[in-house]
């Protein structure tokens, strides 16, 4: 029996898109914990969704816990086991391959293609879902499987744009859990650049560096340099020279220690290496900042007597 023409409206729309995805099959499990499978692979990905019970998915020699109203897309060529936990699961499999316009011929389209902000997170064998009880990707895929069994008119066509529709609630969910994972990634190194400055703040008067602030807290001198200079809008090596001359102005100030002394305790190597630093940051050498700051103390004195 000859397959119904699709309307003219719709084979235009097919017509447009870069690719249709081609469901190679849908299957709706229910196994108990006797059951077993080998090792397998094939040419196409395999998306399957937890209703429920729980189960091990082993893939290219790592485990995934697959747990109730979770997903897990397994890539072509990789290895897979499934390992049922509970007395029983249940869960639905759909196995899909891309196609290339209308006619044309059957060819692998990276998930990372089609999802395209996750990019690098698809890198792996697998990507994997956490969904909540209620999610509109698992009433999409009954959809897709219960369409499947009917065989009616045009149902393939249907099945295809049903899939569509997975993959941007798939690429949404995705989005959304990588907006989470960079968030919480910017809060942990926020914390350690601050860890950063308050031991720089500590340990100014050593003889430290980048480096080895940069260990301290466990990232790349590099990494670390650009993370510090967007964190505190000035580079690492600039903020330690800062942090010094601000502790020799107090000393300047307040104490009658020698200029050479002054630039040791604040942890300056030489008093000439001091004096053009302090003099790059003041616009005036150490010497006119003391003359200055003790003509300020005799003045606010004689006003206070006045």
């Amino acid at each position: 029996m000859e397959p119904t023409p699709l309307p003219r409206a719709w084979e235009d729309m097919v017509s447009k898109l870069p690719f249709m995805p081609v469901i190679v099959k849908t299957i709706e499990k229910i196994h108990d914990v006797e059951w077993s499978m080998q090792p397998n692979r094939h040419d196409h990905f395999e998306m399957v969704y937890m209703k429920k019970g729980t189960a091990v998915f082993q893939i290219d020699g790592m485990d995934v816990n697959m747990s109730p109203h979770s997903v897990v897309i397994i890539k072509p060529q990789k290895s897979h086991k499934f390992i049922v936990k509970t007395e029983s699961c249940e869960f639905i499999v759909l196995s899909f391959k891309f196609k290339q316009r209308e006619g044309g011929p059957q060819n692998h389209v990276a998930v990372a293609d089609f999802i395209e902000f996750v990019e690098d997170e698809a890198s792996g064998p697998f990507i994997f879902m956490k969904l909540g009880r209620k999610n509109d990707i698992a009433h999409v895929m009954n959809r897709i499987v219960r369409e499947r069994s009917r065989q009616e008119q045009w149902g393939d066509f249907l099945s295809s744009l049903l899939f569509m529709e997975l993959f941007v609630l798939v690429s949404r969910n995705l989005k959304k859990d990588l907006d989470i994972s960079t968030k919480n990634r910017n809060l942990k190194l926020n914390e350690l650049l601050n860890v950063a400055k308050e031991y720089i703040d500590q340990n100014y008067a050593k003889e430290i560096s980048l480096t080895d602030v940069a260990k301290y807290i466990y990232l790349s001198d590099s990494y670390f340099a650009h993370a510090f200079k967007n964190r505190f809008q000035i580079s690492p090596k600039s903020y330690i020279l800062k942090v010094r001359v601000e502790a020799a102005k107090e000393l300047l100030a307040n104490t009658d220690m020698r200029i050479s002394e002054v630039a040791a305790t604040v942890g300056f190597s030489s008093q000439q290496r001091f004096n053009d630093i302090f003099r790059k940051s003041t616009e005036i050498t150490p010497l006119k900042f003391r003359q200055a700051e003790r003509k300020k103390r005799v003045n606010r004195v004689e006003e206070a007597q006045a």
